[in-house]
């Protein structure tokens, strides 16, 4: 069986998009599966792209087995809505013209970015294929929440793309529970949607002690270390953070910020301004280094906005913590906080409120019972949230798609159905 799969962030990217489609990649190669990727030059979070590669119209390698082929975008930062447009505007059209030479049998595209996923339905509405439209995000509902668009006439042609996509996708996979609810509220058929929840390689992040060399070198000797490790973007709020932390008397809690996004020169400007020295900022790490780092924490910070559309999602970066037995402060109510509460793997606060965040830090730092109950929370959670198991999962509707045949869209006149096959 041919896979090709669209996604504009890929290894060596770290993000949580680039983690998940590689690593169920790997798992379906050992499936059996031929496994094509078609990306950009990697360039997140900062818009440059990395040493070692070019921006070059079509590039080819081998990664583990994986086929990538790396396309032209406009390559940008993450901020200012017009060039971010362009940049996912270019990945889709260089994507689409790109998969019409690779043989498959089925394509996938996640979101996002959502113009991914629109590349994705072009390529198997000119291949005649079956596709699959992973959505980790829900368009536009995510960018309303951290305001990057107001312009209600953008809004409301991104809510027609959308549900022109979900209607056209073959198959639909979303990460969350609360995901597949929406859909079902705006009218996609329920029989379509499946659920393939974000995880951990269990291998990869496994609990250790904390690495004395680097303790030594960041002076965090003796220090009970909250971290944040992930993107400093717009929905994760942590000017609160740093708010809050200016009121900590504790001099034993520090934070440790690690990471890059568009929100990452304000918070190093408010640090300064004022003047905290219980808060330590550093560069992104390789995915490899990430482990030294989660393991350097005592907690591990996962905040966002207070706004509805979060209470539907669940940060990825909460599975790797917990693999790594590492408590779990939560600033994210709805499903996340279900979760955490279900496996006793943390505490939740109240997001943007500075009283709660501020108790629930305390007790989790003092009470030693609470610390080590949630220790172990974080355990049972991480194995029921194995990646090799969710990655052989959404194989099987691959396999499903592509070995029985399933009808490619609700509008029949325009996309042909999947004929039945035996591979």
């Amino acid at each position: 069986m041919k896979i090709l799969f669209l996604t504009d962030n890929f290894p060596p990217e770290s993000n949580a998009p680039a983690s998940r489609t590689y690593e169920h990649c790997i798992e379906w190669l050992k499936k059996g599966a031929e496994v094509t990727v078609i990306t950009c030059a990697p360039n997140y979070p900062k818009g440059k792209v990395y040493p070692g590669y070019k921006n070059k119209l079509y590039q080819t390698e081998m990664m583990d087995g994986i086929k990538v082929i790396r396309v032209w975008t406009y390559v940008t930062p993450n901020r200012g809505l017009f060039r971010r447009s362009l940049d996912y505007l270019s990945f889709c059209i260089s994507a689409f013209f790109a998969s019409l030479f690779v043989r498959t049998d089925i394509i996938i595209a996640t979101s996002p970015q959502l113009f991914a996923a629109l590349g994705g339905w072009l390529s198997a509405f000119c291949k005649r294929k079956p596709w699959i439209m992973e959505i980790r995000d829900l368009w536009p509902e995510s960018i309303k929440a951290v305001e990057a668009v107001n312009e209600s006439r953008i809004l409301n042609w991104l809510d027609k793309l959308v549900l022109f996509l979900y209607r056209r996708a073959t198959r639909i996979v979303v990460v969350t529970d609360s995901f597949k609810r929406s859909l079902i509220a705006d009218g996609i058929d329920a029989a379509k949607i499946e659920i393939v929840k974000n995880g951990v390689q269990m291998s990869k992040y496994q609990k250790r002690p904390k690495s004395e060399q680097l303790v030594q070198r960041l002076g965090l000797q003796n220090k009970f270390v909250v971290a944040y490790i992930g993107t400093h973007g717009m929905a994760h709020k942590l000017d609160f953070i740093v708010d809050c932390a200016a009121e900590v008397d504790d001099p034993a809690i520090h934070f440790l910020f690690l990471g890059e996004g568009a929100m990452k020169g304000r918070l190093k400007r408010k640090v300064a301004q004022l003047q905290l020295a219980n808060i330590t900022i550093l560069d992104a790490v390789s995915k490899q280094e990430v482990p030294e780092y989660i393991a350097l924490s005592d907690v591990a910070l996962v905040p966002l906005r207070k706004k509805d559309t979060f209470k539907t999602v669940i940060p990825s970066k909460i599975f790797e913590n917990a693999a790594m037995a590492r408590p779990i402060l939560l600033g994210v109510d709805g499903e996340a906080r279900q979760i955490i509460e279900f496996y006793k793997a943390g505490l939740y606060f109240e997001p943007e409120d500075k009283a709660s965040f501020l108790q629930q830090l305390h007790t989790i730092k003092n009470n030693k019972e609470v610390y080590e109950q949630c220790q172990q929370g974080t355990q049972h959670l991480a194995q029921a949230f194995d990646r090799q198991a969710l990655a052989l999962k959404m194989y099987g509707y691959i396999e499903d798609i592509v070995l029985r045949g399933w009808p490619v869209s609700e509008n029949q006149d325009s996309v042909v159905k999947v004929e039945k096959k035996a591979l």
